[in-house]
């Protein structure tokens, strides 16, 4: 047992010294402070240039519905009246505006325009003056028609509320909220075990180039050399995680008054059940250990790093694909395919953990989801065990499944 302890604090003090190591997790923890603290960020930028577009009412009746309608619609744009043309275009060489507007009326009083601008690739500010202009045309016309009413009835949305009738399910507002961290474990589980399984495939392989696998198999055994291994990565992966959900956790927390429209509003960040955060972390362990398992028995089948990759592409397809159907699930959590797929232990920690985020799901689904995957976790551990302790003996061998019963017969010769 000393020596599997040995094999499992060597492996993750040397992961966590390494320069990779240190680098992803500042660049990680650099990419969480940006993000939680992006509405921070552009208001720091927008306090320092605010944009300003002159406007020359030629009929001397628009101006101030112009700018009414410019911060109705929402629009961080500045107006400023202008006298006359040439104003306009002085003013844009000395860069005071970046660009000016000519409000023009026809025989009837309805308004058109004209932008000038050094460079017109702005849509977003260029949607912004089209769509303040067109509501006082509609406005105009609808006066003219005597309909204002009328118009401001038709484009009124509908009244339409959503009531869930079981006892137990969650509302919409629940739903918004589990939603956001529902989101972020998704990706957490898909890149801990991409990153981290591969890892293990890595160290494993690298150990053979360099023979150090023959010295090592010689004083700890090749199970525990395994399981050391797996489990040292483990911690690495715990670590690193760790320091992001404190970081996280941290900043959204400080930052949760500003997270509310735009990309976070579909999150919804409010408050979330700590039973989600428990399952959270059962299913990103266990979803570790699945992989790491299959990653480790697979690193030891090649004979050179460069093979590694190779080998563990039917592994990450796995993972990627029970990504892909979580995300689609993430707008349909009750859809058939979901359902089914969270009992496919392969799947299971992220799509049951979809499941468990955003709906009322029976316990003994969960139980049996659990089960499924732990008893395959076991079994994969086992096989993987035997084929580890036959695999890490074999050179010159091309990457290829049929190593995995040539592995089988070294361990059991051994």
């Amino acid at each position: 047992m000393n020596k599997f302890f040995i094999v499992l604090w060597h492996t993750y003090i040397s992961k966590v010294k390494t320069k990779s190591f240190i680098i992803s997790t500042a660049v990680m923890l650099v990419l969480i402070l940006g993000l939680t603290n992006i509405t921070k960020i552009i208001d720091m930028f927008d306090e320092e240039a605010v944009d300003t577009v002159g406007v020359v009412d030629e009929s001397g009746q628009y101006y101030t519905p112009f700018a009414e309608q410019l911060k109705a619609l929402g629009s961080d744009l500045e107006v400023k009246q202008l006298d006359k043309e040439s104003d306009g275009e002085k003013q844009v060489a000395a860069e005071d505006l970046i660009g000016y507007l000519i409000i023009e009326s026809d025989s009837e009083g309805i308004p058109s325009a004209t932008y000038h601008a050094d460079t017109i690739s702005d849509e977003i500010i260029n949607s912004q003056l089209q769509a303040a202009l067109s509501n006082i045309k509609s406005g105009i016309i609808a006066q003219k028609l005597n309909i204002t009413e009328q118009i401001a009835s038709l484009y009124e949305p509908a009244s339409f509320e959503t009531v869930a009738i079981a006892e137990n399910a969650k509302t919409a507002e629940e739903l918004n909220q589990a939603r956001g961290i529902v989101y972020i474990m998704l990706f957490v589980i898909y890149f801990a075990v991409i990153m981290y399984a591969s890892m293990i495939a890595t160290e494993v392989a690298g150990e053979k180039t360099s023979r150090v696998m023959e010295i090592l198999i010689s004083s700890v055994s090749p199970v525990q050399h395994m399981f050391g291994k797996i489990l040292g990565v483990a911690l690495v992966s715990l670590t690193q995680l760790l320091l992001f959900l404190v970081v996280g956790y941290t900043s959204i927390k400080d930052n949760l008054a500003d997270m509310q429209d735009g990309f976070f509003s579909y999150l919804g960040f409010g408050e979330t059940a700590l039973s989600t955060i428990v399952y959270a972390i059962i299913f990103t362990l266990l979803g570790y250990f699945l992989y790491a398992t299959l990653a480790a028995f697979l690193g030891s089948l090649v004979s050179r790093v460069e093979e590694v990759n190779t080998m563990i592409t039917p592994m990450t397809l796995l993972v990627v694909a029970g990504f892909m159907l979580a995300m689609f699930g993430l707008n349909n959590p009750e859809a058939g395919f979901v359902k089914v797929t969270s009992f496919i232990p392969f799947f299971t920690p992220m799509i049951m953990f979809l499941r468990i985020g955003m709906l009322d799901v029976p316990t003994w689904e969960i139980a049996l989801g659990l089960g499924i995957l732990i008893g395959t976790i076991v079994v994969l551990a086992y096989f993987g065990a035997k084929v580890y302790r036959g695999g890490v003996l074999m050179y010159g061998k091309a990457p290829s499944f049929k190593n995995i019963k040539q592995a089988l017969d070294i361990t059991k010769k051994g």
